[in-house]
């Protein structure tokens, strides 16, 4: 994260380095790109200040559940649409409010040992239904990891 950079900054340029990357990849393909929308998205978890990206093992990720056990904390996506070749990136950022229950740490435990939590933002997936993540505010796809209303709304505004 740059300095200064608040989450939805994050998500949103690290989406636009995905979309910019992929058009280079096509770019350079032997029998060219051809017309093409990339859509490119990133997410994080942010609770307590903190973002909490993909964790790099177990422990990180027993860390980061103990943080956002019993706690609010907010999921952020970054989405970027580009037409390729040639195309300007449009952004857009999805922000939803969860909740997680407080977790006995057998509970923590018994998620870890599923390897539900890797390669997953915050260590956890809202798709798993553990049944103890609850949306305040906002998308749930957003959560899963597609922004799919702002992807809709996004797409109506590409004319």
């Amino acid at each position: 994260m740059c300095s200064g950079e608040t989450p939805g900054e994050l998500v949103a340029r690290l989406a636009k380095q995905k979309a910019a990357d992929v058009i280079e990849q096509l770019e350079t393909a032997e029998d060219g790109a051809g017309e093409a929308l990339v859509v490119a998205c990133d997410t994080v978890a942010e609770c307590v200040g903190q973002i909490l990206g993909k964790p790099a093992n177990r422990e990180h990720a027993r860390q980061m559940l103990g943080l956002l056990s019993g706690r609010e904390h907010r999921v952020w996506s970054g989405l970027c649409l580009q037409d390729a070749p040639g195309g300007a990136p449009r952004l857009g950022v999805a922000l939803t409010t969860l909740r997680m229950e407080s977790l006995a740490e057998d509970a923590i435990e018994q998620y870890l040992d599923s390897g539900l939590w890797e390669g997953k933002a915050g260590a956890f997936g809202y798709q798993d239904r553990t049944g103890w993540l609850h949306i305040v505010e906002g998308s749930e796809s957003n959560v899963i990891g597609l922004p799919m209303e702002l992807l809709a709304e996004m797409l109506d505004c590409r004319g």
